[in-house]
């Protein structure tokens, strides 16, 4: 007995709850005519209770599917059928109903309804997405009567980033409210948020404000975001700096080798960095047609190819010609241009004039924003990580290493290394190997921000040469400094002056400061600076 009383209470808790959430006829109609104003007070205070009819409605009139025939409200369907939108009974179409008006003001109103809903879900993606579909609305045309909806929402369950955009909502929407507690509370709530896509907002609010002490809060949320966004315009402006170094300096250390320790003017050192891009290009296509699957880690494989392709070039330059004109750097200058010509023809015979793309793997795409203004790509990134990585393993190798001593020994001083028993010829060829494949590399490093062209290289070639002299002939710290140092300062002339003006303002600093010391940043120490 008491079992069925317990049965008997829990059906009619049930009867009652459902009939306080369901959707009656007078609330259908209000929801589709009258006023704007208490249409989308109807539709807040629907959309707040958990009923399917009054969602059901809601998603039909967001589709212009909703008609009027006297007081009743109907849901057309995709087929031309209608239903009664209270009872959902089937009703015999009518030439009568009309077409139930809704403009741009209520569309939104809708839109945010329907995303409040989704919030409610356990979908982390919807909770985001429709989180974030509340924030661009309140930042568009905030709307205090959606508050209560928005305050319903955050009581819940919600994915942290879905909470984050819906309390930038609640505190956009509040700065609309006719209490200037709330504004005031809102304004401090912005400032502290300090997001730069904020300010519209703030300006907009700030003009319309007419409470002193909500003006003062608004503007100082604005001073914030103001200098967080000097901020992130500086730190942009050094990142970029410092990426267009590395480049620099992948594309200059090769060049330190063969020019500052071996005393080669290579004016075919672009041409061996494209040569290292066109291996990338090539590996990248080996992998697309035959392990397509593998495809995000053919980068790996290229930089060992294109070190080897452009290091053998270099190889078979000293063996074939270089070798015969040490000593004589006005002949290396004039024949490694032609070797430099010869190269470019060839590779336009072989891929053509055209430039080829090459692709960046899945984990290089994308980027990390900071500070709201400042994005760093992970390409860049990278970059910038692997010209530490080959800087650390060239300075390595040539200080600490058999090879490194026999390289240092021979570039001091030929003569007695002969003496001493070293093979130099072998180990002058090593050298120009070692040069060329760091030119490979760079030109691995580069075809993942740029497309790879026969003219690659010539873009590189004079800023390579500058950074080796500035940085003081034969020492790579120099060629460090010179390469971030070039990178910063041309960046920051940019801002100033524009890419051309800041070009030639770097090449003025450079003839002025290798007049002044023309040894570079780094003088050479020893015998060798006085011979």
């Amino acid at each position: 007995m008491m079992r069925w009383l317990r049965s008997c209470c829990a059906l009619l808790c049930l009867m009652g709850a459902a009939s306080v959430h369901a959707l009656t006829p007078a609330d259908a109609l209000a929801l589709v005519e009258g006023d704007g104003d208490a249409r989308i007070a109807t539709l807040n205070r629907l959309a707040a209770k958990p009923d399917d009819q009054a969602q059901a409605l809601m998603k039909a009139l967001a589709d212009g599917a909703v008609k009027v025939l006297g007081q009743q409200v109907l849901i057309v369907a995709d087929d031309g059928s209608t239903t009664d939108a209270t009872t959902g009974a089937a009703v015999a179409q009518n030439d009568e109903a009309q077409d139930v008006i809704v403009n741009n003001r209520m569309r939104g109103a809708l839109e945010a309804a329907l995303a409040v809903r989704q919030l409610f879900g356990s979908d982390v993606g919807a909770q985001r997405d429709a989180a974030k579909l509340l924030q661009r609305a309140a930042f568009e045309e905030p709307d205090a009567t959606q508050i209560p909806l928005i305050e319903k929402a955050l009581a819940g369950a919600l994915d942290d980033q879905a909470r984050d955009s819906l309390d930038l909502a609640l505190a956009a929407m509040q700065l609309a409210a006719e209490d200037d507690a709330k504004r005031l509370s809102a304004a401090k709530a912005l400032g502290e948020k300090s997001r730069p896509t904020l300010r519209p907002l703030l300006l907009q609010r700030l003009e319309a404000e007419a409470n002193p002490a909500v003006k003062a809060a608004l503007s100082a949320a604005l001073s914030a975001i103001d200098r967080q966004l000097a901020l992130g315009s500086a730190l942009s402006q050094a990142f970029t700096g410092i990426s267009l170094g590395s480049i620099l300096l992948l594309a200059a250390l090769g060049l330190a080798i063969t020019y500052g320790l071996m005393g080669v003017i290579n004016m075919a050192h672009g041409e061996l960095i494209m040569i290292g891009a066109y291996a990338t290009w090539a590996v990248q296509v080996f992998f697309r047609n035959s392990l397509p699957g593998l495809f995000d880690w053919y980068l790996l494989a290229a930089l060992p190819v294109a070190f080897l392709t452009s290091a053998l070039v270099g190889a078979a330059m000293e063996r074939s010609v270089i070798r015969f004109l040490y000593g004589r750097p006005l002949e290396t200058l004039l024949a490694t241009w032609g070797i430099s010509l010869v190269l470019m023809q060839l590779v336009r015979s072989l891929f053509g004039a055209q430039n080829v793309g090459v692709e960046n793997p899945s984990w290089m795409s994308g980027n990390i924003t900071l500070l709201g203004n400042l994005t760093l790509p992970w390409n860049r990134l990278i970059i910038i990580a692997f010209a530490a990585a080959v800087l650390l393993g060239v300075t390595l190798l040539i200080a600490r290493t058999r090879l490194g001593l026999f390289v240092r020994g021979v570039t001091q001083n030929r003569p007695i290394a002969s003496c001493m028993g070293v093979n130099t010829a072998r180990i002058d060829t090593y050298a120009f190997a070692l040069g060329s494949g760091i030119a490979g590399l760079a030109g691995c490093a580069l075809s993942q921000i740029g497309n790879v062209g026969p003219d690659l290289g010539q873009n590189y070639i004079v800023d390579s040469f500058m950074v080796v002299v500035l940085g003081g002939v034969g020492q790579l710290a120099g060629t460090v400094y010179a390469a971030l140092g070039l990178g910063l300062l041309n960046k920051l002339l940019e801002g100033w002056t524009g890419a051309v003006l800041a070009k030639i303002a770097v090449l003025i600093f450079i003839i002025v400061f290798i007049q002044k010391r023309p040894q570079g940043i780094f003088a050479m120490k020893g015998r060798n600076a006085e011979a």
